[in-house]
């Protein structure tokens, strides 16, 4: 069978080159060898960490009932039952991207794809038969995989995958890891009561964060309770008698922590196994392409995880929908403009407690490439929606041109970043200056309008350089 576009891989940035393609005309099929379709984000990702997430915030809200005059004793929480909520919305996520895979726009093939040359690949499913595909086109989209760096005992560690299925909270927890992953299971264990403690390598939480933004949330996660160790080196983990024990080193002196359990949240690596045969270029495991998407084979591309860029999901829709393009346009079935990936925006956000959100250049980048900016701040502490609601930790940032006034980032570690942050993604998208935004008109009292006092500081400094 020969097809114009084969995808490889059915999570979200295979679904989106798949459904791009098809509208496109092409002949397109889909490969998915997990053991269950869906996707990363969908089965153990985003959507069931927020589920859980979600509800260690509102139990949160509970146990702060009287602080606003209400009464709440003894506010109880079934593990069990939020892992139930989390299995039922988790199951109809993945149905209906299944139903979405199987509507018939494309061919779907389920079983494990390799690659027998550049234009062919093998199809082995679970009864053994084989099928072999030619395509025009290839989107490689196989996602990522949990690391397992060389730690003695890293193996008698839990995974996000098993913390995400966990029907008792556990009296105490240490995560290895400072990433998106570990600070938000971090937090999620901690609303519940659990002793928490965070042991990351490098000196800051969120390595690449801006450093007041990392100190920020850093302070916030411990006044949440939670026991923070940075600049340290795992030397060994060990199952005990009632427990786990784990050894490292921080400023030259060993430590050992013990816990009921601890989770390995030491990042992911490429799902690149498979591909060796194809050799296509690959740096740390993970496919290098240009800003089409394409590999070092212009005929194959790749999306998601498995070459990076920024592992969160818009992304690597963004990334299939621009690769699938482009295969179109390879093969004569489409005549634009070609797209290119554009990572300027570069929108991140951990639903952390705090909540740390970010966009566009960190002050490290800008200092690195020389181009002249300001930063100014305003703290939750002193703004009124953030005080009526007692939500008083953290700050907004935003950064700009001190040549034009472009708005080049922004960061929020506080209330609902999250949600804030895309005032200034919408902003940046749109080429808006900073005395544009700070013009705005904003509702009182509005969380969002603290973003005002940081572009008017800004504002004014720009018009008393020029």
């Amino acid at each position: 069978m020969e097809y114009d576009f084969i995808v490889v891989g059915g999570g979200s940035a295979g679904y989106a080159g798949a459904r791009t393609a098809a509208g496109h005309g092409l002949r397109v099929a889909v490969i998915e060898g997990g053991r269950e379709v869906g996707g990363l984000c969908i089965l153990r990702g985003c959507m069931p960490s927020k589920t859980l997430l979600e509800s260690a915030r509102r139990f949160r809200v509970l146990t702060r009932a009287a602080e606003f005059g209400l009464a709440c004793d003894n506010p109880r929480f079934d593990a069990s039952a939020i892992i139930a909520r989390k299995r039922r919305l988790i199951a109809e996520f993945a149905d209906y991207r299944k139903g979405q895979l199987e509507s018939g726009r494309f061919d779907f093939f389920r079983g494990r794809a390799e690659f027998s040359s550049a234009d062919e690949i093998r199809i082995s499913a679970a009864d053994g038969s084989l099928t072999t595909l030619r395509g025009k086109s290839f989107l490689i989209a196989t996602g990522s995989h949990i690391s397992k760096p060389p730690v003695p005992g890293l193996d008698h560690c839990l995974t996000s995958d098993d913390l995400l299925d966990l029907e008792a909270i556990p009296q105490s927890i240490i995560v290895l890891g400072a990433g998106p992953v570990a600070l938000e299971m971090a937090s999620y264990c901690r609303a519940f009561g659990a002793e928490t403690t965070i042991v990351q390598r490098s000196p800051q939480i969120l390595s690449g964060s801006d450093l007041d933004a990392a100190a920020a949330l850093d302070e916030g996660l411990r006044a949440d309770g939670i026991t923070v160790h940075t600049g340290t080196r795992l030397v060994q983990i060990e199952k005990t008698g009632d427990g786990m024990c784990v050894l490292f080193e921080k400023d030259g002196s060993a430590i050992t922590l013990h816990a009921d359990c601890v989770l390995n949240a030491l990042g992911r690596t490429p799902a690149s196994e498979g591909l060796e045969a194809l050799g296509l270029e690959t740096a740390n495991g993970r496919i290098q392409v240009d800003a089409t998407q394409a590999t070092s084979i212009p005929h194959i591309f790749a999306a998601g995880d498995v070459c990076g860029g920024l592992e969160v999901v818009h992304v690597a829709i963004q990334q299939g929908e621009i690769a699938a393009t482009n295969a179109a346009a390879r093969i004569g079935r489409y005549s634009g403009k070609l797209p290119r990936m554009d990572y300027r925006l570069k929108l991140f956000a951990v639903f952390s407690n705090p909540e740390f959100a970010s966009v566009g250049a960190t002050e490290a980048e800008l200092n690195a490439t020389g181009v002249p900016f300001y930063t100014a701040t305003y703290p939750f502490n002193d703004h009124g929606k953030s005080l009526l609601m007692g939500e008083m930790h953290g700050f907004v940032k935003l950064t700009a041109s001190r040549t034009d006034g472009s708005i080049l980032g922004g960061v929020v570690i506080g209330p609902h970043a999250s949600e804030l942050i895309h005032e200034i993604v919408v902003a940046m998208r749109y080429g808006a200056t900073v005395s544009e935004f700070a013009a705005i008109p904003h509702y009182h009292p509005t969380l969002s309008e603290i973003w005002t006092y940081p572009a008017e500081e800004i504002a004014e400094r720009l018009v008393t350089v020029r």
